[in-house]
This record gives structure tokens, C-alpha cells and sequence, in this order.
């Protein structure tokens, strides 16, 4: 059993600070509660907890701002934060502050019990401290899905330091975004962000590819070249679709990661290896290492840490965030400004993307180039998509069937929220966030027409925006 700490736990709901300290109480713990920032302040005036607990809106300021000085401070007092902000951003911010554990909301009380019981066990630890990254640093990964919160939790782990990462996922789900981002969120941002492509290259030309060549290494080498090693000195090396990496380039590459150093071909000086490696691919790599296609040796100096990207169906929560982005950016290139309504994302949501982010990416530059009207209905999504499409548009089936079928799912994946109590909140959460977003597309993002559709009134709807982290301040209206 773990050891028993006092918890202090900060958020203006009330509902929350009763589930969360009657969970942290059955495990053990001593918990006490607040509401505010400044309600924190007085009891903190009375000795620090073993562990704080707290959101980042607050009513009264921003937790991470406050918890950034409290941390320097107290080093020593270990910070878990969560929030319904879920970006990556915030995941970063709670990292770089020092905090020892992000929790997005909802999360899962077993979860936050056990970052309690090893924040209180390590207590004395010392945080790690991210470099601040540059203002405007490239970080253009969008969704507040739960499998892209996970994604955010590795990336904020990851970016402080040079372990090797190796991002898996289909085919356009965004892999070389992942590793732009920790490029950017991490010490090596001022250096190089070099990618190569594995599949794009010959197999005879990879090693000069990689490595460089002297002049006269080979036929047609008329001077010497620097490979992306080289060129990516002091920075990152994105290698993408290592799966394609022919065996012969696998060991030298092995051998660079093994020793630090490389020669070029043709060459007899060793060069430091000074790089990150970021290396991504689309196929199964333990199925490869199984056919002798790929080393394991290598696939294990690769597999450091693992970032699983889902494909688009699995998040598809963050469908309509993601098209609502891509319709700006095609604005912002000088196509023509075009908005969604509520079926039309309903539609873009029932649809399964095969081709994942990046043809949701495309559709959309298509539909702002084609499509004569503002707004988007689910009859021109229908169109773009083509009768051609490998995935077909989904049938509404119904939501008591769509809550059955995602109850089956939950009991296969995630088997334990059948029976942590927290079934109902989730559920609920996950009907809740796209009705509203729907309500308000449909409005235009006026918040009282909205609220009125829904049958609540505009404080109410302006609290479950706050909560569910949804942006719909962009037009309040009044009548």
C-alpha cells in the first residue's frame, strides 16, 4: 500500500473537489480543499501539503502562473495539475513550471491516485525545468481528444532532454508534426530540423544521404557533400518511414547511434554525431524485426520512447476543431473564408478518414476553393468527398445504439471505467461537448440563441464552455 500523504486539492468546482478528495480519502490519504487562489494562499500559510492538486482556471487568476512561483519556492513540494485546457500547450506550460504530473480533464481518479501516491513517495525529488521555447515556436498540433492527450503528456517528458523517439501511426496522421514539436519545444530549437524520407530515396544513395560523400566516393560525385547528419548539427534528424531503411544503411545506422560518430562515403576522418534522432514510421516494426527485415538491435536503440499517433476515426472528437483550423489556414493563403454548420460536421465526423489528418486537410482547401457559399452544409461535404471515397459517410444509427456500441468498446479498452464510478460523468461528457459545439455552430456562435436551443440559460452554457475547455467566445450576442 502506498504511503499515506496530505493532499491539498484547489478548483472552483465543487463537485470535482467532492469526487476528487473522496477518491484520494479511500486510498488513504489526508485531503483537504479549496476554491480559489487565495484561499490557497491562507492555507498554505499554515505548512505545505506532502502533494498539491490543482486546476488552471481559476476564478481569481491562472494556476500555472501560480504555481510557477510557488514551485521556485518550494522545489521540493511536488504540483499536479490538471485542466480542461487540453493542448499541448498547456501540457508543456505544466512541465515547464516544474509541475510533476498533467492530468487532462476528465480524467480517470485512478490515474490521479497514482500520481499521488508516487509524487508523495518522491517528494523530495527535484522537478525538471523545460527551456522556455521561442515565442511563435511551431506547434501546430491540434485536439483535445484523449489519445491526443496522451501524445501531449509524452511530448512535454520528452523535450528536455535527448532521449531517441520513435512516432508510429498511419499514414497522414501527423507524425512529422510530432516531431517538429519536440524540435521546437526543446533545447536544440535554434539548430536544424533536418528530415529525410527513407522511402523517397534510392537504396544506393541513402548512406551519402545520411552520412555525406567525399569527391570521387562514387561515379558522378564531382565534390564533397555533406549528408544530413551534418546538416543537422546541433539540431534535430527526422528520419520518416525508417520501416523502408534497407539493411545494408540499418547498420551504419546503428553503428552512428552506437559510437556517436560516423564517416562519410569515401571518407576517413570520424565526425561527432551531434543530433537528436526523431525517427517515425507507418508499419509495425516488432513484424519486421520478426521477418528479419528490420534489426532488432536497432529498432530497440529506435524504440526509446514510443508515440503512438491514432488515426483520425479515433479522435473523433477533435474532427471539428481540426476542420475549423484547416478553413482558417486556407483563408489565411488567400482562399476564400468559408464556415461549417452543424450537419456539415456531423458529416465530417460520421466519415472514417482513411487518409486521416492530412485528407481532412486537403478537403477542406478543396471545399474553400470550390464551394460558392460561406457556409458549408453536409451536402457539400458529401460532394467533395466523392462517390469514389474508400470510406463510406456513416448512417446514423441512433444514440442509444451509439452509446451501447461505445459502452462495448470501453469494456474491451479501457475495462476498469465500467467500475471506477466515473461511467456516467464520462459518457455524459463525451454526448455534452459536441451537442454544444453543434448548438453553437448552428448560432454562430451566439452564446444566448444557443443556450436557448439547448433549453439553459447563458451563465450556465458559459460555465460548461469553461469546463469543457470549448472556445465559444468568439461571438457572445446579445438581444
Amino acid at each position: 500500500m502506498s504511503e499515506a500523504a496530505t493532499v491539498l486539492v484547489v478548483d472552483d468546482d465543487a463537485a470535482i473537489r467532492t469526487v476528487v478528495s473522496q477518491a484520494l480519502r479511500r486510498a488513504g490519504h489526508c485531503v483537504s480543499t479549496v476554491a480559489s487562489l487565495a484561499e490557497l494562499s491562507e492555507a498554505l500559510r499554515s505548512g505545505l501539503p506532502d502533494v498539491l492538486v490543482t486546476d488552471v482556471v481559476l476564478p481569481d487568476g491562472n494556476g500555472l502562473d501560480y504555481v510557477a512561483g510557488l514551485i521556485a519556492e518550494h522545489p521540493e513540494l511536488p504540483v499536479i495539475v490538471f485542466s480542461a485546457r487540453n493542448t499541448l500547450a498547456t501540457a508543456v506550460r505544466a512541465t515547464e513550471v516544474g509541475a510533476f504530473d498533467y492530468l487532462p480533464k476528465p480524467f480517470d481518479l485512478d490515474a490521479l491516485g497514482r500520481a499521488v501516491a508516487s509524487a508523495s513517495a518522491r517528494r523530495k525529488r527535484e522537478p525538471a525545468v523545460l527551456p522556455t521555447a521561442d515565442e511563435g515556436a511551431s506547434t501546430t498540433l491540434i485536439g483535445r481528444s484523449p489519445a491526443m492527450q496522451q501524445v501531449y503528456r509524452v511530448i512535454a517528458r520528452v523535450v528536455a532532454n535527448d532521449l531517441t523517439v520513435l512516432i508510429t501511426g498511419e499514414s497522414g496522421t501527423g507524425k512529422e508534426l510530432v516531431a517538429q514539436a519536440i524540435h521546437d519545444l526543446g533545447a536544440r530549437r535554434r539548430a536544424p530540423f533536418v528530415a529525410l524520407n527513407m522511402a523517397a530515396i534510392p537504396r544506393e544513395l541513402i548512406e551519402a544521404e545520411l552520412f555525406g560523400h567525399e569527391r570521387g566516393a562514387f561515379t558522378g560525385a564531382q565534390a564533397r557533400v555533406a549528408g544530413k547528419f551534418e546538416q543537422a548539427a546541433g539540431g534535430t534528424l527526422f528520419l520518416d518511414e525508417i520501416g523502408d531503411m534497407p539493411r545494408e544503411a540499418q547498420t551504419r545506422l546503428l553503428r552512428v547511434l552506437q559510437s556517436g560518430e560516423f564517416t562519410t562515403v569515401g571518407g576517413a576522418r570520424s565526425i561527432k554525431a551531434d543530433v537528436r534522432i526523431v525517427a517515425a514510421t507507418n508499419q509495425d516494426l516488432a513484424q519486421l524485426v520478426a521477418a528479419d527485415q528490420f534489426r532488432e538491435d536497432l529498432f530497440y536503440r529506435l524504440n526509446v520512447v514510443p508515440v503512438a499517433l491514432p488515426a483520425l476515426r479515433e479522435r473523433r472528437q477533435d474532427i471539428s476543431l481540426l476542420a475549423h483550423h484547416f478553413l482558417e489556414r486556407a483563408a489565411e493563403d488567400g482562399l476564400p473564408h468559408k464556415q461549417l454548420d452543424a450537419d456539415a460536421v456531423a458529416a465530417l465526423t460520421a466519415y472514417d478518414w482513411p487518409g486521416n489528418v492530412r485528407e481532412l486537410e486537403n478537403l477542406m482547401r478543396r471545399i474553400a476553393a470550390l464551394s460558392r457559399d460561406e457556409w458549408i452544409d453536409a451536402d457539400a461535404v458529401r460532394t467533395a468527398l466523392g462517390a469514389g471515397a474508400t470510406a463510406p459517410v456513416a448512417r446514423d444509427e441512433g444514440i442509444e445504439t451509439a452509446v451501447r456500441s461505445r459502452l462495448e468498446r470501453l469494456a474491451i479498452e479501457e475495462p476498469h471505467v465500467l467500475e471506477d464510478g466515473t461511467l456516467y460523468d464520462r459518457i455524459i461528457g463525451e454526448v455534452e461537448r459536441p451537442l454544444i459545439e453543434a448548438m453553437l455552430a448552428r448560432h454562430q456562435h451566439n452564446q444566448l440563441r444557443a443556450a436557448r436551443a439547448l433549453g439553459i440559460n447563458r451563465n450556465t452554457l458559459r460555465k460548461r464552455l469553461d469546463t469543457l475547455g470549448i472556445d465559444g467566445a468568439r461571438q457572445e450576442g446579445t438581444e
